[in-house]
């Protein structure tokens, strides 16, 4: 059992000096904001037990009892023999090692925590910490909850040798076991997580988030700036950093962390067998029943500024949406955004192609063009889907994958064809819609679905008409011949089975009347799931054959005279 030794009585100070900018806060202000400076917003270290009152339900917090370890293992005397050091951290802190494990309640659903101390050793990973996190990740699995860890950490601690190194495996081996089980892991990364906590569990989580300016690295500034002997960029190492170069999810401000955090544990919820039935599919699966626009006038309407974006979508029709970053191998993605949310109660995974309406915002998602980071982003969001047990919505509006130079260097077919063999292979319901321009494989990455349907004035065809014109008619001015050519409007490709229905728009393209559009969308996507969803009562689809064996065959079939091999 984990005891608690007793630390001196802290006195709240009248003022508080931030120690980023030096402004003068009163205290009681200071501690209402939770240790955010409201003039700079730095946010100031907080201790384990204030974290754990911060973030859970009043009342609900039950301390884990985590098993006895080896105390100072080495007889490591440096200046100071360890053993007094460590007698002094306890009595400085009140806690016995450097993380706090505990289950508890956020907004009514349950959760498991391992909480960093950096005032212990500086949070340092010896055996009691690993021993504590490991503790906490066999709890959650135990208890089948969430599992979240708030790291703050110099690396592992020097005065336990080797057997501070070997809980870096041990807890993560720790998390793979939650892994294997499905059950959701976040990681919030305070200032400053380092070495062997930051090259372990503190970055295996499914959702890795950090407070704003929060630093985290393997090596430290000053060991890195030693080893190349070059000065360090500005920022170096930061959330906002890490964010930008795809290494976390995202930065969230301290004062919505539990809030956020309460998002993403809606994951866990499950509605029941009649979810969905109150809504009227509004898509069409008859050709003939579809008003068929010329292919070229099509071709502009998809392409039309004004209709509803990815993100415009999902915001519309889903509720508590979390956005997640990054393809966690350094590089984020704009063109690619993704998430997890509630569609009338039911979590998904939702990723889209992502545009925009004025220039700025094109240019800034790259007109909507991926990097292999965007699709290896979604490929992440997939498999987090997957092991979730999560149905994934994908929407895809783009001109293609984007041709450039960086793009061939870092692997743009691989990632491309990566996707399309894991989008095959999903045990969960995949819906596709096609909600402006569906442009070669750049648009199938997102597209291998059990059920793919398209806008009325959407497109989807294997090259651009323009791309098609300069190469077989020799001039790109034959564009609107080469779209009628290309059959790659809605009601041909209904026809060719290509896709498995229409999503009417409004008259004059879904610019015309935004909020209908997603409505429409909406509705779709909710009766599509409505009829993949696994019957509570059996865990199978009304699939005889499963998810993954009839998406493959529908694929399978597509060329074939007879539609059978």
């Amino acid at each position: 059992m984990t005891t608690t030794t007793t630390a001196p009585p802290a006195q709240q100070p009248s003022w508080v000096s931030c120690g980023h900018c030096r402004s003068l806060v009163y205290g009681k202000r200071y501690q209402r904001l939770l240790r955010v400076c409201p003039e700079c917003g730095a946010h100031a270290r907080l201790d384990a037990p204030a974290r754990v009152a911060q973030l859970f339900d009043a009342g609900s917090v039950e301390e884990l009892p985590v098993a006895a370890t080896a105390h100072n293992p080495l007889d490591f005397v440096d200046q100071r023999p360890y053993a007094e050091r460590l007698q002094q951290a306890r009595h400085t802190t009140g806690r016995t090692d450097a993380v706090l494990a505990v289950r508890g309640r956020i907004e009514g659903r349950p959760l498991t925590a391992a909480v960093m101390d950096f005032r212990f050793f500086g949070g340092s990973l010896g055996v009691a910490a690993g021993e504590a996190v490991t503790t906490a990740a066999e709890t959650a699995l135990r208890d089948r909850t969430p599992l979240l860890l708030v790291t703050a950490s110099g690396g592992a601690r020097m005065q336990e040798g080797a057997l501070s190194l070997m809980q870096m495996a041990k807890t993560s081996n720790a998390l793979a076991q939650l892994d294997e089980a499905g059950l959701l892991t976040v990681t919030l990364v305070t200032d400053p997580t380092y070495g062997g906590v930051a090259a372990s569990f503190a970055t295996l989580s499914d959702v890795v988030v950090a407070e704003p300016g929060a630093r985290m690295g393997f090596a430290g500034p000053r060991v890195i700036e030693q080893t190349i002997r070059q000065r360090l960029p500005d920022g170096f190492q930061t959330a906002e950093f890490l964010r930008d170069r795809g290494l976390v999810d995202d930065v969230w401000e301290r004062g919505e962390i539990r809030a956020r955090l309460a998002r993403l544990l809606a994951v866990t919820d499950r509605p029941g067998p009649g979810w969905g039935e109150s809504e009227t599919d509004p898509v069409v699966r008859d050709s003939q029943l579809l008003d068929q626009l010329p292919a070229w006038e099509c071709v502009q309407l998809s392409r039309e500024a004004g209709r509803p974006t990815a993100l415009e979508h999902i915001g519309y029709w889903l509720d508590g949406f979390v956005e997640l970053h990054g393809d966690r191998a350094g590089e984020e993605c704009p063109a690619v955004v993704g998430g997890i949310g509630t569609l009338d109660g039911l979590p998904i995974m939702a990723i889209g192609h992502q545009k925009g309406h004025t220039t700025a915002e094109l240019v800034a998602r790259n007109f909507g063009m991926p990097s292999p980071a965007g699709y290896r982003k979604a490929a992440r969001l997939m498999r987090l889907a997957a092991k979730l047990r999560l149905p994934v919505v994908t929407l895809i509006d783009t001109p293609g994958a984007y041709p450039g130079l960086t793009a061939e260097e870092r692997g743009q077919s691989v990632a491309i064809a990566e996707n399309l063999r894991l989008m095959g292979s999903l045990p969960v319901p995949v819906v596709a819609v096609v909600t402006g321009e569906g442009g070669s494989g750049g648009a199938l990455a997102l597209g291998v679905a059990d059920r793919v349907l398209i806008c009325a004035n959407a497109t989807y065809s294997v090259i651009s008409p323009e791309g098609c014109a300069a190469i077989l008619w020799k001039n790109a001015a034959e564009a609107a011949v080469a779209a009628d050519e290309l059959a790659l409007d809605a009601a041909s490709l209904l026809r060719l089975g290509v896709v498995d229905g229409v999503i009417p728009e409004p008259e004059g393209g879904g610019h015309t009347d935004t909020t209908a559009l997603s409505d429409a969308v909406r509705r779709a996507v909710v009766a599509a799931l409505r009829e993949l969803r696994p019957a509570p009562e059996t865990g199978q689809t009304d699939e005889v054959q499963g998810p993954v064996a009839a998406r493959r065959w529908r694929f399978r079939a597509f060329g074939l005279a007879e539609g059978r091999p």
